[in-house]
């Protein structure tokens, strides 16, 4: 945009006077230039300094001869000093002052000599044309709504910044409908306008551009982990726990409910984590698994007559001479009823004890103990049968060879619980020979099935 550029024009008013021979010479400059009493001429006003918001949109305001321009802002200027010279000595000429040889430097002595003032010019004390300032005198006729801005020779009735005229009238300007200053949002208010950001953004130094709050910095929101996200934030959980309902905070995984099979005996929940246990006489291997204790072997408690035996669970102490009369003992676990006693006739030539040890409800059916005979004769036949300790059906003998057989568990057993059964071998030949041995085996059933 271009501001028109005055050429001043000079306007001379001679006064004479008849009282005293002089004459003065007053010289009005014309818009855009004012009387310089120094320099005895005119120069140029700098209406950048003076107009209030010279220049609107982003123009900037470059002082002219007698006006002024406004140019956008990467524009360059190259002024022109002889130009700007003799514009100034174009706009006017220096005030002639004709007066007495007596006093040359002394004002009129007659006060009741006036000089004649241009409109919006009055005679200052020292017979100079001085600029009436209407905006401090009250002599404009701006409205409540408009702001007077004095000009040299005249006033000028403007809106404030953030107004524009619609008539005679001041109406607010929507920057908001302009082009866009506000990043994300604009608000408009009377007489200007501010900006704001959405959720996760705050306004920049500038005041117009939104910046990315780092919430995980300024002001962690989050219970344990945070994450900054462009406009906004993530929370994320330890292991062990898991985000609520808000999303903030976290609560503890109950891990134990999650799997029934997490632990082999039994998970015990804890923040953030989770345990196994195993029961009495078991141990935690792996972290899930319960493993039996060997007691024996740990903290054996049984007597220097006994043996130990340890099953799934715990140990049991056993006599280390289990023979009863008339059987006496020959070897470990073996005892034998001497011929030479006749009560022995009628019963089996030898016991021998074992022990074993089950886990409780174990899969049925399944081969647990095999008998098999120690000693071979000729032309025998043997046959193998439980004796005793199978009243409610739980086993079945097998017999796997001549000398030879196998103990099935036909029936799942609960324990902690202890059976004895007696298993009987019978040997007879063509010579009507016939003799028989027992194997007294003691079945431990573990309480668990682990």
């Amino acid at each position: 945009m271009l501001t028109a550029m005055f050429l001043a024009a000079l306007v001379l008013i001679t006064v004479h006077s008849q009282e005293t021979e002089e004459t003065i010479t007053y010289t009005q400059c014309t818009d855009g230039y004012e009387w310089d009493p120094v320099r005895q001429r005119c120069k140029d006003i700098d209406e950048c300094e003076i107009v209030p918001d010279a220049c609107k949109g982003g123009m900037k305001c470059v002082n002219h001869y007698g006006g002024y321009l406004c140019l956008p802002r990467t524009a360059q200027i190259i002024v022109n000093e002889r130009e700007e010279a003799a514009a100034e000595s174009t706009s006017g000429r220096n005030n002639v002052i004709r007066r007495t040889p007596a006093d040359p430097q002394r004002a009129p002595p007659n006060p009741t000599h006036q000089i004649q003032c241009a409109a919006g010019y009055e005679q200052s004390d020292h017979n100079v044309c001085q600029d009436i300032d209407e905006c401090a005198t009250g002599t404009h006729n701006c409205r409540v709504d408009q702001v007077c801005v004095n000009l040299r020779g005249s006033f000028s009735c403007q809106c404030p910044p953030g107004y524009q005229k619609r008539g005679e009238q001041c109406v607010d300007i929507d920057e908001c409908t302009l082009p866009p200053y506000c990043h994300h949002r604009c608000v408009n208010t009377p007489g200007s306008y501010y900006c704001q950001c959405n959720a996760g953004f705050q306004l920049a130094s500038n005041n117009h551009t939104c910046v990315d709050i780092n919430e995980c910095d300024a002001n962690n929101p989050c219970a344990q982990q945070c994450y900054n996200i462009l406009g906004s934030f993530i929370c994320q959980c330890n292991p062990g726990f898991e985000l609520s309902s808000d999303r903030i905070n976290c609560e503890d995984t109950d891990e134990c409910r999650t799997s029934s099979y997490i632990c082999q005996y039994q998970c015990v929940n804890e923040p953030g984590k989770f345990s196994c246990v195993c029961p009495e006489g078991y141990q935690v291997v792996g972290g899930r698994t319960c493993q039996d204790i060997n007691e024996c072997e740990t903290t054996n408690e049984c007597r220097e007559d006994e043996i130990c035996w340890n099953y799934h669970g715990g140990f049991r102490c056993y006599p280390r001479n289990p023979c009863q009369e008339p059987y006496v003992l020959t070897s470990e676990n073996r005892c034998v009823c001497p011929v030479s006693n006749a009560i022995c006739r009628e019963l089996p030539y030898s016991v021998v004890y074992k022990y074993m040890s089950i886990r409780s409800d174990r899969t049925v059916p399944s081969d647990i103990f095999q008998i098999q005979a120690t000693t071979i004769y000729p032309n025998t036949i043997n046959t193998f049968r439980i004796k005793s300790g199978n009243e409610n059906g739980e086993f079945y003998l097998r017999q796997t060879s001549a000398v030879s057989a196998m103990l099935v568990l036909v029936k799942s057993l609960s324990g902690p619980r202890e059976h004895i059964v007696d298993l009987e071998m019978l040997t007879v030949n063509s010579l009507n020979y016939r003799t028989s041995s027992v194997l007294r085996l003691t079945i431990i059933v573990g309480p668990y099935a682990f």
